[in-house]
């Protein structure tokens, strides 16, 4: 949920069509913004890959597994909520920087999967964040 990343991954005219939302990086962003804190936590696992390069043009098609974790509510348990997408980007490079100009979805199926809660300590590792605390920003990954 750092969105000043994400922010840098989009040339600042990009257009993101993510399904339920079709519009600028900024929106995007703010979309984003108010949906994800619904989730407990959320994991994209990028699978087959394709890129095509011409230029200062690039394409690319990325099958993605999305998985979000939804907390209990009321007589609601907690559940995984799954989808299965292809991004496809239209990428360039404007001085001298590669950033999505144009992102679509492709949606293939999606599911919910009851799942059991816990809020106890992982049992190896260290905790995962949706913030800045989170381990990879430790040495400075992202």
């Amino acid at each position: 949920m750092d969105f000043d990343l994400v922010r840098s991954c989009y040339h600042p005219d990009a257009i993101d069509r993510h399904g339920a939302y079709e519009g600028d990086i900024e929106g995007f962003i703010k979309w984003a913004a108010e949906l994800l804190p619904m989730f407990e936590s959320t994991m994209h696992f990028t699978g087959n890959q394709y890129v095509q390069v011409n230029g200062d043009v690039g394409y690319a098609e990325h099958y993605a597994r999305a998985f979000h974790r939804i907390r209990p509510n009321g007589d609601k348990p907690a559940a995984d909520y799954v989808v299965n997408v292809r991004y496809i980007d239209r990428m360039e490079r404007r001085n001298g920087e590669w950033r999505i100009a144009d992102r679509m979805i492709a949606f293939e199926s999606e599911r919910t999967d009851p799942t059991e809660w816990t809020d106890a300590p992982p049992k190896f590792g260290y905790p995962s964040r949706r913030d800045k605390q989170d381990p990879s920003y430790k040495y400075g990954i992202v």
